[in-house]
């Protein structure tokens, strides 16, 4: 069941995983009930979370009802606790959106909630993240979540969101980071897919960021904040909400 499980997790693309969630969620919920683990997002409880990752599973990664991975649960809980996102009126750009959070983010009656992506039929604005349709300084806060990993021109890309952020505003920018490279890895006349998820853990990456993914944000303009947010929590908390606490949650400001 175990190997079933992580060979359709894996193998499924996760768009297609989180619309079945939605049709099979009630069943889902009865078959993974229990009290070991809590998913934050949707504050229902599970007697496990499930194994995923390319190559190496990670125990313990994806929430059953939300398919919710680390990341997601450690900048809900972030949003939840330090930010005023809940409450305070704010004009929202959120690149390539996670649908779990679309969904919620879309009926937040204090929110002006625009996404933005060049592929997906979900968003509300079909847009190059290297030439934004926005006018300078739209948006209060701006969410982009393991995008920049699969631009080129990941500078261009950062210049255009700080672009669009108005002065005083922030946002949240996750990439894929190993926290052991100094410098980031990334060789772009590697094309082939299968060479790609060998030296950058996904067929179409370009990069794996290094500790100086910050200062490239800088280089645009932004202040950066490294905040490694699940080491908050106690341990208990840390395994009870499945968080990775080596995740940096990288909150920038204009």
């Amino acid at each position: 069941m175990k190997k079933l499980a992580s060979f359709l997790l894996n193998k499924i693309p996760r768009p297609m995983l989180i619309n079945l969630s939605i049709f099979l969620r009630p069943l889902i919920y009865l078959f993974f009930k229990g009290n070991k683990f809590t998913d934050p997002i949707d504050g229902k409880s599970y007697r496990k979370f499930l194994p995923y990752g390319y190559g190496k599973q990670r125990e313990n990664a994806l929430s059953p009802g939300t398919l919710s991975l680390e990341r997601h649960r450690q900048m809900w809980l972030y949003l939840k606790n330090e930010t005023d996102f809940f409450t305070q009126n704010y004009k929202v750009l959120h690149i390539a959106p996670e649908q779990e959070f679309l969904r919620k983010f879309k009926k937040m009656k204090n929110l002006e909630y625009t996404s933005a992506d060049l592929f997906s039929p979900i968003v509300d604005v079909k847009a190059d993240i290297l030439d934004l349709p926005f006018e300078d300084e739209s948006f209060d806060v701006i969410f982009c979540n393991h995008v920049l990993e699969h631009i080129i021109d990941d500078k261009k890309a950062m210049s255009e969101l700080y672009r669009v952020m108005k002065k005083g505003g922030w946002g949240i920018l996750q990439v894929p980071m190993k926290n052991s490279l100094e410098k980031t890895y990334e060789d772009f006349t590697i094309t082939d897919p299968k060479e790609r998820q060998k030296h950058f853990g996904q067929y179409d990456h370009v990069r794996w960021y290094g500790m100086d993914y910050f200062e490239r944000l800088k280089s645009v303009g932004f202040s950066v904040d490294i905040n490694f947010y699940s080491q908050k929590f106690s341990e208990q908390e840390q395994k009870r909400f499945g968080l990775n606490v080596n995740e940096i949650l990288p909150v920038v400001r204009k």
